[in-house]
């Protein structure tokens, strides 16, 4: 019988819940809160940090955005012209993923089993593709209205 209660000692050992651990409690609970404090100061600080961040961030983007609103001020025809050029090149776009989409359903299953068709896909469509997204996202940002003016967002 004593066999089978001392690999349960181990595990009860480690709990000291005699009337003098009362001390060390309460050296435990002020370590817990001096801990506790030094967190709050450290996430306190990284809110700083993080404020700090977004109102750069907030800065840039205002600022990018009274550039753009500037350009298309002093360009109408141009930024006009641009947003024609994005609506065809987004029909370009539909139908340039159509014809990904038909090869991939062609060639799905040689290319699980083969890098090789992998690696040709990707080199035969993914630069393009990305090239393609890259030029249709400028003229978008470059012929798009704001939502609201630089004016209107200071005043």
């Amino acid at each position: 019988m004593s066999q089978s209660r001392n690999p349960m000692l181990p595990i009860f050992s480690q709990v000291d819940v005699s009337a003098g651990s009362t001390s060390e409690c309460k050296s435990s609970d002020f370590e817990q809160t001096e801990l506790l404090r030094e967190v709050l100061v450290a996430q306190d600080r990284t809110n700083e940090i993080l404020e700090e961040l977004v109102g750069l961030m907030a800065t840039q983007h205002k600022q990018r955005a009274q550039e753009l609103h500037q350009w298309r001020n002093a360009n109408p025809h141009l930024a006009e012209s641009c947003r024609e050029a994005a609506e065809a090149l987004s029909s370009v776009q539909v139908e340039y993923l159509q014809k990904i989409t038909e090869e991939i359903s062609d060639t799905a299953e040689d290319m699980v089993d083969g890098e090789f068709m992998l690696n040709e896909f990707v080199d035969r469509f993914g630069p393009r593709l990305a090239h393609l997204n890259g030029v249709i996202q400028v003229l978008a940002q470059l012929s798009s209205t704001p939502t609201a003016t630089p004016a209107e967002s200071h005043g």
